[in-house]
């Protein structure tokens, strides 16, 4: 699996302007909502989807990429925002709608919202009903991602990725899973090494992230849709409680457990046989 960087557009919609990715590929559409650092501009774990034959929209979130913050601004704002970008692509049915990490509360908001538009939700690694991040992230974000600091944060990761990526892999992995760093690495294939080292060399906050850290409504109980909720007990950034609640609050939910040594549920020995699943719940 490699990540690489993809080209995007914008739109203007009457909610603002709006960063996206459409790949088209002729059959049925699934709308992906990334999380924090994430743009329309890169692609993660997007395989299962493509090799499936279906198209993948992606927007930028509110101030990832090219999304002014101010539009949509909040997740059921963004939510709204999504069924107007796939009204003005012509897309009148969503085969599923993705949530990964923070772009989870994102996905289950316009499930709620547009009943109509979505047919199943699919969660990974993704943010629940609970309160999240705890106090000492939430400081530190403010610290390290606020106006000129969060270019600075990331001209850093990005040269340390370039010169040293062992020790970036380290570092910046190691806040990702409840496993030591150095384990979670040395348990890469050379392929995910390489595609976790481009990723991050191409990350960036912008506004999002700290508008990500906002106090978020629950809209899980009222998704009707059918749900897939994939997450690690191994996960330091979003503790599977996250998943448990997820599962517990959508009333047609199932909660597949990954494998996986972090965060990033697409790098496990396990991923074949979740994709596999994951091919059977969206053609249901």
């Amino acid at each position: 699996m490699a990540t690489v960087a993809r080209p995007t557009t914008t739109t203007r919609l009457a909610h603002g302007v709006v960063e996206y990715r459409h790949d088209r590929r002729g059959g049925a559409t699934v709308v992906v909502l990334y999380g924090g650092h994430m743009h329309a501009g890169l692609a993660l774990g997007e395989d299962v989807f493509v090799d499936a034959g279906y198209s993948v929209l992606v927007p930028s979130r509110p101030g990832y990429g090219r999304t002014p913050v101010s539009t949509g601004t909040t997740v059921t704002g963004f939510a709204d925002v999504v069924g107007s970008l796939c009204e003005h692509l012509g897309i009148r049915r969503v085969a599923a709608v993705v949530g990964v990490s923070g772009g989870g509360p994102t996905a289950t908001a316009t499930a709620a919202r547009h009943p109509d538009l979505v047919e199943r939700v699919v969660l990974q690694s993704a943010l629940g009903p609970l309160p999240w991040p705890d106090r000492g992230t939430r400081l530190g974000a403010h610290l390290v991602f606020a106006g000129a600091t969060e270019g600075v944060t990331w001209s850093v990761v990005h040269a340390i990725m370039r010169t040293v990526p062992d020790l970036g892999l380290r570092a910046l992995l190691g806040p990702l899973s409840t496993r030591p760093a150095r384990q979670v690495v040395t348990a890469l294939s050379p392929g995910d090494r390489a595609t976790l080292i481009d990723l991050f060399s191409r990350m960036r906050s912008g506004r999002g992230f700290l508008n990500d850290l906002a106090v978020t409504p629950d809209c899980s109980g009222d998704v009707t849709q059918p749900a897939l909720v994939i997450a690690s007990r191994n996960d330091a950034a979003v503790p599977f409680a996250h998943a448990e609640a997820l599962a517990s609050g959508i009333r047609y939910a199932t909660l597949l457990e990954s494998g996986a040594d972090s965060h990033f549920v697409w790098f496990s020995p396990d991923w074949p046989m979740i994709s596999r699943k994951l091919r059977d719940f969206l053609t249901g």
